[in-house]
């Protein structure tokens, strides 16, 4: 496994940076708990915990698909999607007014590398 590691350590920086802007609009809105009814914060809440929603399942189905010893470009094209996915989406959802086209791109990017993935073990076991 020496692919994977890669996408999950920048995924990991990247839930980082969302973690610290979340953290900083707390801090600037003064919203202790919850999101105070407050839209900004609640746009960074969302951003940060839509991120966590779906990168570790992402990325558990990815770890199969690598540890079935498939082609590497394989690996490099769901890491490189769903990180890719994660910025757009990110990206797209933070801006006020929300900017949808980025936002549809890193789902659509995120969907892919799930169903993609989730097929691919499927067909592996199915068909050895």
């Amino acid at each position: 496994m020496t692919i994977l590691p890669v996408y999950a350590a920048l995924l990991a920086l990247l839930f980082v940076l969302l973690s610290i802007r979340t953290i900083r609009t707390r801090h600037r809105q003064g919203v202790a708990l919850g999101h105070g009814d407050d839209p900004a914060m609640l746009r960074a809440m969302r951003v940060h915990a839509n991120f966590a929603e779906y990168v570790p399942l992402a990325l558990l189905l990815i770890y199969f698909v690598e540890s079935s010893h498939h082609p590497p470009w394989l690996i490099h094209l769901l890491g490189a999607a769903l990180l890719c996915g994660r910025l757009s989406h990110a990206f797209g959802m933070s801006r006020t007014p929300e900017n949808f086209r980025y936002r549809v791109v890193g789902m659509g990017l995120t969907f892919t590398v799930i169903l993609v993935s989730a097929a691919h073990i499927l067909i592996t076991a199915l068909i050895p």
